[in-house]
């Protein structure tokens, strides 16, 4: 059988330089659009916006501080069990829908309300600058990326992608990867199930999670200590437009081979 030989494909990310930090209020749109102007850039149809999640949540005020938090019992007990300030742990419940496992080194991973299985409800305390405060995911990721796409086409007149990633462990992994938690503008994933492959098998399983693939391309570039890159520009990913969500992403909990392992230590919350 005879293959013919495809054009190479490029993409290019880069971090976008000067953006400030992010205050309660700031308009992230229009902060991100003039950063992106200082560089020289003008965006254009089909181009990707990746956001930290932490300056989503700064400038729509997602913060708490530990000071103002009264545990209740579930709280204290189980901070007991991972070794967590009771305050923050009672944060974490109230962001939480389950918890799927602990462990007595700190570890305290739950199913957030949004969906997203990850460590302490996705609560972030570096980078943050106050020891009393703590920084919350934002209430509804996806909306504040639809808000972000249309604030775009009204400054700069093009139809962009937005991504709002995080920082997420990994089944049998060590060391985190950006996951998207927000998107808009197309499909996070991509279904190949009947399509053939390269010597014409048709494909039985095959999705490709397209916005954590992006996420985590980002996440490179934005770093995770004091690089403060917290917005990266992804050209040539040719995404066709659509209206997903990261819910599309998320495994269903009866579907989750994992989740049903440590169905010993998964609790439920009211």
């Amino acid at each position: 059988m005879s293959h013919t030989t495809k054009t190479a494909r490029s993409m290019t990310v880069s971090a976008i330089g000067g953006i400030p930090l992010i205050q309660t209020g700031d308009d992230l749109g229009q902060i991100i659009t003039e950063a992106i102007h200082k560089n020289g850039i003008a965006l254009e149809n089909g181009d990707v916006l990746v956001l930290a999640q932490k300056i989503v949540s700064k400038s729509e005020g997602r913060w708490a501080a530990l000071s103002s938090v009264t545990p209740g019992k579930q709280a204290i007990d189980l901070a007991q069990k991972v070794d967590k300030d009771p305050r923050l742990v009672e944060l974490i419940l109230s962001e939480s829908a389950e918890i799927v496992a602990h462990r007595q080194d700190g570890v305290l991973i739950t199913a957030h309300r949004l969906g997203c299985v990850m460590a302490n409800a996705g609560i972030d305390h570096s980078n943050v600058g106050d020891e009393d405060s703590v920084l919350l995911l934002p209430k509804d990721p996806d909306h504040s990326a639809r808000e972000l796409k249309k604030q775009f086409h009204r400054l700069c007149g093009v139809d962009v992608h937005i991504i709002i990633n995080d920082s997420f462990g990994r089944v049998w992994r060590h060391g985190t990867a950006g996951c998207a938690i927000g998107v808009a503008g197309f499909s996070p994933l991509k279904n190949y199930i009947g399509k053939p492959d390269l010597f014409g098998q048709l494909l039985r399983t095959t999705q490709v999670a397209v916005a954590d693939e992006l996420a985590a391309a980002a996440s490179f570039l934005m770093g995770q200590a004091d690089e403060g890159s917290p917005v990266v520009l992804i050209r040539g990913a040719n995404l066709p437009p659509a209206d997903g969500t990261v819910q599309q992403l998320i495994r269903p909990k009866e579907e989750d081979l994992f989740r049903e392992t440590s169905s010993t230590l998964a609790v439920e919350m009211a």
